[in-house]
């Protein structure tokens, strides 16, 4: 029987009678630009209160406020204002632009001002996301913040992102952020049968966002104490504000192509280079013509060319996606709400590849009295996957350009596909005569209440309730490779449930030359997993697919676990003399994962800011207007190990039809999660009235107690252990500049750009030993997963055999750099990371009168790639898998200067694990570019519509790259989790190139 933490202490709170509450009045108003222009959708915010409202189309707002309040006017890129009420009922404020430093930042268990942040914290607003129509929300991030590493991992409709915040803290654990959304963290775990994974947000409906920030040094994740190592993602969806009801109706449809294709060799280029190497390994013409005619129906098809199959072209194909939705917010009284539905149906650019998303949201507030607020988020979504075989089976449609190009797709029906004469299996079978279907179901509800118990206390309660269900249900018929077993199915089933109670008091305090606010709160959360698998074969009719339909069962199982959190957090907040900010936090977290002796672990952080622009030398100052210095420390956490590990587990088997146990691990009573402390200076410069914002960031990032599998004497019949043996080091430098070029009355242009530089460093492993592991290695002193790789050294011209450095360490301490052609003489060496030095972003923004134009850089250098499939697509004629083009350029004759060797059937003639097959992924992309318009409102106003805008966006324009696969960000799918397995790729598929023409309306 598990046993799971549960709560220490649960918290009561007693109401008492409160003091009177000033009457409120009613006030109303325009809010424009510095041009008079009126600003649709700016922020009216009661200070200090939830209440607000924003503008309408003509600028327009109203909200009811009590003397001697304070309104908060704001804008994204325009300067703040506040004005005191007193007796007058219209208020028109016109906002000048800039850099808002009274913008709200959300952090974990509160909020705070961009002025008032110490901490290094990315933050992206509605406008940022919804103006670029994409079905996920992290890929409207991308190039959009310093530091953080976002990629989409290939062009399959349903693709996973890798975000990785300030280089890679973990070998063993999971890399990914933890994703809070609306204060309740949320389950991300992938539960793939096919182990390629699905993005873990992919229920979520970017319209529904207001904000996202991303939280990367530990004074700021620190709050999330065990799981903030790898930062923290925390996503607001969109609530609702006083006013009338505002309907919005979106639509958009976008066609897709791959962003790269590779050019292989048709017919006649395979007959003469495979000929020719037939003939270089001693065999003869009529040799390699039996072979030809081992996998064409005619001779004529490779003799004559007759058969000419492009099977890339079979594979990738032209996608599509479309994008509904409609929503509707607004308030009256005391209630507000924000009502939404939406739907995406994307066809990928990978041939059986499609997800349709259905998506509704409610989210309502309701403030019951003049002391009690209580609230509802909930989402709820299905998504419905046409699934194919990951990047390494040979049911992958990518893995098709391995089949010979006179090998015929279809049978002479043209409809049913061969089987008979292709090299390997046809994945169109698999899609002919078979089925791979994933329906998710996903939930998420919160409700909450907020109790003012004083001027200055707040109580506020949180019950969490994350529910994830998957099916997944594959059918093989009998004309593919179950033939043998008249067809085979399985059924998988995994249901994912996570509840969360946050508790938590915020106390504020205000005097005339200092402003405390404290937060006092615990959280408790517990996940409990289900699965079940079924499988059976023998079907009657490839028609009746449903595994009660089998002749046969032939396996099935059940499986349960579970794992819980608990939490005692605290964080106080100073301002003294408007200029100096204090920070610090502490979280205690205790969880079921680890060891008895370490279930509890301590995470401080604490920060400081200095405002120079509020010292007496600058306040006035015309240039700058801006400056502040930060400096933080924290301590953060990786719990992201797995349940149990930390203690000694059995597996049940069977013998001779007779149960029993087998030692699966040994515990550690001490294992505990990884520590990383971190260290951040920063520098914060507005110039001209904000109208130029750059910050200067440099961090330490120590990961200490990393998990490895330790070897250890085999004579328990266990051979490694969960051990905390290793530290890993991350470094780096980040900036930030964004700028207002112009501001016109009818044009605007404005520019945002972000650069980090990371460096990646092992400190220190278990006894100092070199952990190796296919083509990769961790070594003291170098990045985590280096390549280590014999190096290719090209080609003997004098006889065209592959060379290789021999790399063999001489005694003063050099590498010997003479040439072999013999494999097994060359030594492995260091050659490259998976991991970039550099990455960066740039955006700009037009606009000219009606029209809106933007667009999106991004890049990265510094990481390579290695091609795991290269032993087998660019290997001189090794076997019969077809080659790339580029091995035409072979050696074929004394004095041939080439990189290719001589083309040799079996030859083994330089096709070995190798750096010919590792590549810089270095590349610059046009992520996005945007252009739309703006009907005028006169034009609106006649139609008795706020608001109606037509947009043109391109996804994955442009790649500047040297790479020559298929895409220098895809990399294998079943190689995701693991940062040991980082930076490989073989038969990924590549992103797609989308164009979408859509339309937005307002009323």
């Amino acid at each position: 029987m598990k046993q799971f933490i549960r709560p220490a202490m649960i918290f009561s709170m007693v109401l008492t009678s409160l003091a009177l509450f000033p009457q409120n009045q009613t006030v109303s108003g325009y809010v424009n630009d510095n041009f008079n222009q009126p600003l649709f959708g700016a922020n009216i915010l009661v200070e200090g209160t939830t209440k607000g409202t924003t503008t309408d189309l003509n600028g327009f707002y109203q909200i009811e406020v009590a003397l001697e309040q304070t309104l908060l006017f704001s804008f994204v890129g325009f300067n703040s204002q506040r004005v005191k009420i007193g007796p007058v009922t219209t208020i028109n404020v016109r906002l000048q632009a800039g850099t808002n430093l009274d913008e709200v930042i959300v952090v974990g268990y509160g909020t705070t001002t961009r002025q008032d942040l110490t901490d290094n914290i990315a933050s992206l607003v509605a406008a940022q996301i919804t103006e670029i129509p994409v079905p996920s929300i992290q890929g409207a991030l991308i190039g959009k913040t310093a530091g953080v590493q976002i990629t989409q991992t290939s062009g399959r409709a349903e693709a996973g992102f890798k975000i990785r915040v300030r280089g890679v803290a973990t070998m063993n654990g999971n890399q990914e952020p933890l994703y809070v959304i609306d204060g309740i963290p949320i389950q991300k775990e992938d539960n793939s049968v096919n182990q390629s994974p699905i993005n873990a947000l992919i229920g979520i409906n970017p319209e529904d966002i207001a904000s996202i920030e991303i939280l990367k040094d530990a004074s700021a994740a620190a709050i999330y104490g065990s799981r903030g190592s790898n930062g923290v993602v925390l996503i607001t969806t969109k609530s609702g504000r006083q006013g009338k009801t505002r309907f919005s109706f979106r639509s958009s449809f976008g066609l897709s192509a791959p962003t790269n294709t590779r050019e292989w060799l048709n017919t006649d280029e395979y007959v003469e280079l495979y000929t020719e190497a037939a003939l270089n390994s001693g065999f003869t013409e009529d040799d390699a013509a039996f072979f030809f005619n081992l996998f064409a129906e005619n001779e004529a098809d490779w003799r004559e060319g007759a058969v000419d199959t492009d099977w890339q072209d079979l594979a990738l194909m032209t996608g599509s996606t479309q994008d509904i939705g409609f929503s509707a917010s607004g308030g009256e009284g005391n209630t507000s709400f924000f009502l939404s539905t939406g739907y995406n149906r994307t066809n990928s650019i990978i041939r059986g590849n499609t997800l349709e998303r259905f998506s509704v949201r409610a989210n309502m507030e309701n403030k019951t009295n003049n002391w009690l607020t209580v609230g509802l988020n909930s989402n709820i979504s299905k998504v419905q996957l046409s699934r194919i075989a990951n990047d390494f089976e040979f049911g992958s449609p990518m893995e098709a350009i391995a089949q010979i190009p006179f090998s015929s797709p279809y049978l002479e029906d043209g409809i049913t596909p061969n089987t008979n004469t292709t090299l390997y299996y046809n994945f169109l079978m698999d899609q002919f005569n078979g089925d791979f279907e994933s329906n998710l179901w996903k939930a998420f509800i919160k409700v909450y209440g907020q109790a003012s118990l004083s001027k200055n206390l707040n109580f506020r309660s949180e019950l969490g309730y994350d529910y994830n269900q998957q099916l997944e249900e594959r059918f093989y018929g009998s004309l593919t490779e179950s033939a043998s077993t008249n067809g085979s199915a399985d059924a998988n089933s995994f249901i994912d449930e996570k509840y969360v109670i946050n508790n938590y008091f915020t106390h504020q305090l205000r005097r005339e030359n200092w402003d405390l606010e404290t937060t006092l709160g615990m959280s408790y959360e517990e996940n409990k997993i289900k699965t079940l698998a079924v499988e059976g074969q023998d079907f009657p009719s490839d028609q009746l697919r449903k595994l009660n339909t089998a002749g046969s069962i032939t396996g099935g199982e059940t499986s349960e676990t579970a794992y819980s959190f608990v939490s005692y957090f605290m964080r106080a907040n100073a301002t003294l003399w408007e200029r100096f900010l204090l920070k610090a936090s502490i979280r205690i977290d205790g969880s079921s994962r680890f060891g008895s002796e370490t279930q509890y672990g301590t995470f401080p952080a604490a920060s400081v800011g200095w405002l120079l622009s509020k010292e007496a030398f600058l306040i006035n100052n015309q240039t700058i207007s801006n400056l502040k210095t930060r400096i933080s420390w924290g301590l953060t956490g990786n719990a992201n190990i797995g349940n149990f590990v930390s203690r000694t587990n059995f597996t049940t088997i069977t013998y001779n039809q007779s149960p029993g146990f087998l030692l699966e691990t040994l515990g550690d009573p001490e294992l505990s999660w990884e520590d990383t402390t971190q260290y951040n200076f920063g520098l914060d410069i507005g110039l001209f009235n904000n109208r130029i914002n750059t910050s200067y960031d440099y961090y330490t990032k120590n990961t200490e107690g990393v998990l490895f599998l330790v070897p250890i004497p085999y004579n328990n019949g266990v051979r490694f252990i969960n051990q905390n043996a290793g530290e890993i080091q991350n470094k780096g430098f980040e900036f930030t500049l964004d700028t207002k070029n112009i501001l016109k009355e009818d044009f605007s242009w404005s520019t945002s750009l972000n650069l980090a530089w990371n460096k990646n460093e092992v400190i220190s492993l278990p006894d100092g030993a070199d952990i190796v592991r296919n083509e990769k290695i961790v070594r003291e002193g170098e990045t985590v997963a280096s390549f280590y790789l014999q190096e290719y050294a090209g080609v003997d011209p004098t006889n065209g055999d592959a060379l290789f450095y021999r790399n063999t360490e001489l005694p003063d301490g050099g590498l010997d750099r003479s040439t072999t052609n013999d494999f097994g003489e060359a030594n492995r060496r260091i050659i490259g990371s998976p991991f970039p030095d550099i990455i960066g972003g740039m955006t700009n923004t037009i606009r000219y009168k009606f029209f809106d134009f933007s667009f999106t850089f991004q890049g990265q250098c510094g990481a390579q790639i290695y091609n795991g499939g290269g032993i087998y697509q660019s290997a001189n004629a090794d076997f019969f898998d077809n080659q790339t083009r580029d091995q035409l350029a072979r050696w074929q004759a004394p004095g041939d200067n080439t990189d290719i060797p001589q083309a040799r059937l079996f030859g083994g003639n330089g096709n070995q694990d190798s750096s010919r097959y590792l590549q810089d992924s270095d590349f610059i992309r046009l992520r996005n570019l945007t252009l739309g318009y703006t009907l005028s409102p006169d034009i609106t106003e006649k139609l008795k519509l706020d608001r109606i805008r037509i947009y043109f966006t391109g996804v994955n324009l442009l790649t500047l790259t040297d790479f020559k696969g298929w895409d220098p960000e895809s990399t294998s799918d079943v190689f995701q989790g693991n940062s040991l397995l980082s930076g490989h790729t073989a038969y990924a598929p590549p992103q797609p190139r989308t164009l979408t023409l859509g339309f937005n309306v307002d009323f």
